[in-house]
């Protein structure tokens, strides 16, 4: 990295009032190979995203990153789904879902069902008026993230796309020989 670049990462940093682990890296910049400075950038941008988005639904919707995820999965299953397959996808434990599941049935936005073939088995999905205030949610969402990448180009934003595909892909066949 230049030092004009690495200028203007600690001017933008310090502008915003935040000094994060990637910005701290440039205080010894050889200490650190670029797949830990990648490393470090990814996890700062995504921690900025979330930050920004955990913020919106709190002060927009009164409501959690975890719940709008869960109405986003149970969005994309008009049937509903178990609780179980709720939990993988979302990559969380079957009982932080069931706490969700219990103060979104209570507000409303779903419904739970047993199972017509195993009565132990629920079935969760959006209730019509969860599914309204999921599409209002998603909307927002949608502004919210197109405002946060908006100086990223069309062009930029397929490359970046691409190459953190490739990324994805490196660490999916680390993880499997790694099993």
């Amino acid at each position: 990295m230049t030092g004009h670049k690495m200028d203007e990462l600690k001017e933008t940093a310090n502008a915003g009032g935040w000094v994060d682990g990637e910005t701290k890296v440039l205080e010894a910049p050889a200490d650190h190979g670029t797949e830990l400075r990648l490393w470090l950038r990814l996890l700062t941008c995504s921690t900025l995203v979330e930050t920004e988005v955990r913020r919106r639904l709190r002060e927009e919707f009164d409501s959690t990153l975890p719940r709008f995820d869960l109405m986003a999965q149970l969005e994309r299953a008009p049937d509903g789904m178990v609780l179980g397959e709720v939990s993988k996808r979302m990559m969380v434990s079957p009982g932080n879902i069931t706490v969700l599941v219990e103060r979104l049935a209570e507000s409303g936005h779903i419904s739970r069902t047993t199972s017509p073939t195993d009565r132990r088995v629920q079935i969760i999905a959006l209730t019509p008026f969860g599914r309204a205030e999921f599409e209002k949610m998603a909307a927002a969402h949608a502004d919210w993230i197109g405002d946060l990448f908006g100086t990223l180009s069309a062009k930029d934003g397929g490359i970046l796309l691409d190459e953190l595909g490739k990324l994805k892909r490196s660490i999916v066949a680390s993880l499997a020989k790694g099993s």
